[in-house]
């Protein structure tokens, strides 16, 4: 049996008819970015580059994601919580350069969770498993290391 998918019918008329230009239809194009979003990992960043001088770069949710742009054709993106957003690059013309689905990933290497019962603490090992903090783990032990990460930091920052 002959299958055909719409793209090739739609180019099969279009040379029938004459007509030597062929737009994909919107619903491809977006089909298509959701086949192949952008994959960052949370507390990580990636170099994302684009075609074309960026005028302003919108990303959906910052509190998943953040761009920062490093010069006209680059940006560094990073994840800042686990989900789904999207970025959105236009240039000074006001035309969408970009406009891709971005997925934040938990880091699951050299990583050990650990649960006791409804509490989960997340552990960092590289060679030597010390607590890390993860979105999702127990309150009271996230907000324990996050004391200490800030009042360490607070040391380093008075030494200056």
């Amino acid at each position: 049996m002959f299958n055909m998918t719409t793209k090739t019918l739609a180019l099969i008329l279009a040379g029938t008819l004459g007509v030597v230009s062929f737009e994909p239809a919107k619903a491809e194009m977006v089909a298509e970015q959701e086949k192949h979003p952008i994959i960052v990992t949370v507390d990580r960043a990636k170099v994302f580059r684009i075609s074309s001088p960026a005028a302003t770069v919108i990303v959906g949710n910052p509190a998943i994601a953040d761009a920062t742009v490093e010069d006209d054709v680059t940006l560094v993106l990073t994840g800042r919580s686990f989900g789904v957003t999207n970025l959105i690059v236009i240039d000074r013309d006001g035309n969408p350069i970009v406009d891709e689905t971005i997925v934040v990933r938990s880091h699951e290497e050299n990583t050990v969770r650990i649960y006791r019962r409804e509490e989960r603490v997340t552990m960092a090992c590289a060679p030597v498993c010390e607590p890390t903090l993860t979105i999702g783990d127990n309150p009271m032990g996230f907000d324990f290391a996050q004391q200490q990460i800030v009042a360490r930091n607070a040391l380093s920052e008075s030494a200056k």
